[in-house]
C-alpha cells in the first residue's frame, strides 16, 4: 500500500507550494493561511531550511524549488518502505549480472543493503563511499571505488578523473537514483553527481533508475537521459498517465514494486 503522508509533511508541502507562488509571504501570513500557530510555521521553516528545501530570510523564507536535494542523512529517513520494495525488486532482477555500476543516494544505499545478501559473485563499480562500505561486508562482492574529488554531503566522488575512469569500463547494468521523472526523461538535482550519473548510463548496456513516486512530474537541474528501450524504471506506484505514456512511447520498461 502507498504510504500516507503525515500532517506535518502535508503542511510543509503546502508551505513550499505557497512560497513558490508568492516568495514574499511572511511567517504570520503562512500561519493564517494554514490555520496554525506562528511557532509551528517557524519550526517547519527551520526544518525545511536544514534539509535544503528553502532558505530562511528575515520574517520568512524563500523556496529553493527543485534546485537542491535534501541532505543524504535526511533522505534516508524518508519513504523507507517504498525504497525497500524498490530495492528488493531491483536486486531480484539484476543480482545475477557479473558487473554493476551503482550510483549514490538514499535509494541506492537501500539497494546496497539488500544486495549485500546476494549469493552471486558480482563486481560493483561505484563513486559512492556509503555504497562501497555497505557492499564490502559481502565476501562475494568485489568493490571498485572510482577516483575523483570527494563531495562530503553526498559522500561520493566526482569530476574529470571520475568520468575518465568510467570510460574504461563497459558494464552490463548501471543503476542510479533520480531527483526527477517527467515526460522528457530522468533528471538529477546535483550538477556534479548528474555528470557522473550521465557517464555511468552512457557506458552501460542497460540503465536502471530506482525512484519512488515523490519524483513523478519533477524535472531537476541535470537531464540525464530520455525514455528509451535502454532504460528501465523501478518505482513503487504506477506513474500518472502523462508520465506513463511518455515511458511507454519511449520504449522504457516500468516495474512497479508496491511497498508492503
Amino acid at each position: 500500500m502507498a504510504r500516507t503522508q503525515s500532517r506535518k509533511e502535508l503542511r510543509q508541502g503546502r508551505i513550499l507550494a505557497a512560497l513558490e507562488a508568492n516568495p514574499s509571504l511572511r511567517v504570520n501570513q503562512l500561519a493564517e493561511e494554514l490555520d496554525v500557530s506562528t511557532e509551528t510555521i517557524r519550526r517547519d521553516l527551520s526544518e525545511l531550511d536544514q534539509i535544503g528545501r528553502l532558505s530562511r530570510t528575515f520574517g520568512g523564507a524563500v523556496s529553493t524549488g527543485n534546485r537542491f536535494e535534501p541532505a543524504l542523512n535526511e533522505r534516508l529517513r524518508l519513504f523507507v518502505p517504498e525504497r525497500r520494495a524498490i530495492a528488493r525488486a531491483a536486486v531480484a532482477r539484476y543480482e545475477s549480472a557479473e558487473t554493476l555500476v551503482l550510483g549514490g543516494g538514499a535509494t541506492m544505499f537501500t539497494f546496497a543493503r539488500v544486495l549485500r545478501e546476494t549469493r552471486h559473485r558480482i563486481t560493483v563499480i561505484t563513486p559512492a563511499y556509503p555504497i562501497a562500505v555497505e557492499l564490502a561486508s559481502s565476501p562475494l562482492i568485489e568493490v571498485m571505488l572510482l577516483p575523483g574529488t570527494f563531495e562530503p554531503q553526498e559522500r561520493m566522488v566526482f569530476g574529470p578523473e571520475t568520468i575518465r575512469a568510467l570510460e574504461r569500463y563497459r558494464a552490463e547494468v548501471a543503476i542510479i537514483g533520480a531527483s526527477g521523472l517527467d515526460p522528457s526523461g530522468v533528471s538529477e538535482a546535483m550538477l556534479r553527481a548528474g555528470e557522473v550519473y550521465a557517464a555511468m548510463l552512457a557506458h552501460a548496456n542497460l540503465g536502471v533508475v530506482l525512484a519512488d513516486h515523490s519524483k513523478f512530474g519533477k524535472r531537476a537541474l541535470v537531464h540525464l537521459r530520455g525514455w528509451s528501450a535502454a532504460l528501465t524504471l523501478i518505482t513503487d506506484e504506477q506513474p500518472p498517465d502523462t508520465l506513463a505514456t511518455a515511458i511507454r512511447d519511449g520504449g522504457s520498461a516500468c516495474v512497479v514494486a508496491a511497498a508492503e
